[in-house]
């Protein structure tokens, strides 16, 4: 099956082909960071009006890449949410006109299913393992049974890893968004430089919570300003970077032992920072876990990742009704009561 996949569900307009839901063909991503980083973060109104004016060039560039006419396209995929709701209509109103008028299933895909199914992409897996997606607004451990079912072990009480990265840049003086700029000037930082905390690493649960941690951030810059660029920033940089992968590590760690999974999926935009990828590298070879961590291409928000879940639906009659509408909140859980 060849299926064009469509994502708008932040800032990014994206659309791919990929067969099979294995093959990617083409995949191409627009990205609106230089026009938010004015503003210091998303403004949704100013993100819609772009979707809906790059959402047809992307897709067309999208058949171009793939050697293919829309007349191929066997079934189309977007995300339904979660996500800004303004953002998430214009592509799912592309998806169902270019459905309806090839006469094609269409399926609402989560946004987050679409992250941590993004490895099968690149090699196969096997069910059930452990996924932790982390990104801007999402920290999440979920253990993984199949396509469609999921079961949330843990999540951000508050604040997300990506959000907390890219706050705390802000806080230390940085342009949005900061969180790969953080990643860059840890490596030239101390980790141990600056005392920073630990939230709810020893709680005994598999919550997160990040907004602690900000405010720790926000306390040493009051108390200790800083210079753009300096040792101390890299060095605050380094202590941060240390201390989110020493929770996320950690409550990772203790999932993998109470599932008793012996793969590991780590997904979502936080997923490109190399600091945590050193981090669940050592985790699983410590633990003798097989990982799986998708190339940066893939961690971040992008159409080819949804074509895993979607030809999986299509495939087996699982299509959207035309009646189905976004939704900017969604519970991954309640997708396996979708399911036959």
């Amino acid at each position: 099956m060849l299926v064009l996949s469509i994502e708008t569900s932040c800032d990014e307009t994206a659309a791919a082909v990929v067969r099979d839901g294995r093959t990617i063909l083409s995949s191409v991503v627009s990205s609106q960071v230089l026009i938010h980083a004015e503003y210091g973060g998303v403004v949704p109104e100013i993100a819609s009006r772009k979707h809906l004016e790059m959402i047809s060039p992307v897709i067309s560039q999208a058949l171009r890449d793939a050697g293919i006419v829309m007349a191929d396209i066997e079934g189309v995929a977007v995300t339904r949410g979660p996500g800004l709701s303004g953002a998430l209509l214009v592509g799912f109103s592309a998806a169902k006109a270019i459905a309806a008028a090839r006469k094609v299933p269409f399926v609402g895909v989560h946004h987050i299913e679409g992250h941590l199914l993004a490895a099968f992409l690149e090699q196969p897996l096997e069910f059930p393992f452990l996924a932790l997606v982390v990104s801007g607004g999402h920290t999440h451990l979920y253990h993984v049974e199949g396509i469609g079912r999921y079961t949330t072990l843990g999540r951000t009480i508050d604040d997300a890893a990506g959000e907390a990265y890219d706050k705390s840049a802000k806080i230390m003086g940085m342009a949005y968004p900061g969180g790969a700029l953080i990643d860059k000037l840890s490596l030239s930082g101390n980790p141990a430089a600056v005392a920073l905390p630990r939230p709810l690493m020893h709680d005994g649960t598999l919550r997160f919570s990040f907004s602690g941690l900000k405010t720790a951030v926000l306390q040493h810059v009051a108390k200790h300003p800083l210079t753009v660029p300096s040792q101390e920033l890299n060095d605050l940089c380094a202590s941060f970077q240390q201390a989110v992968c020493d929770v996320l590590a950690f409550k990772t760690e203790a999932a993998l032992k109470q599932t008793g999974a012996r793969r590991l999926v780590v997904a979502g935009g936080v997923a490109c920072n190399s600091g945590l990828r050193r981090r669940m590298a050592q985790l699983c070879d410590k633990m003798q876990i097989n990982l799986s961590i998708p190339a940066p291409s893939l961690c971040g928000d992008n159409a080819a990742m949804l074509a895993v879940p979607g030809d999986y639906y299509l495939s087996n009659g699982l299509a959207s009704p035309d009646s189905l509408d976004v939704t900017a909140t969604w519970d991954m859980d309640s997708i396996k009561e979708l399911l036959p």
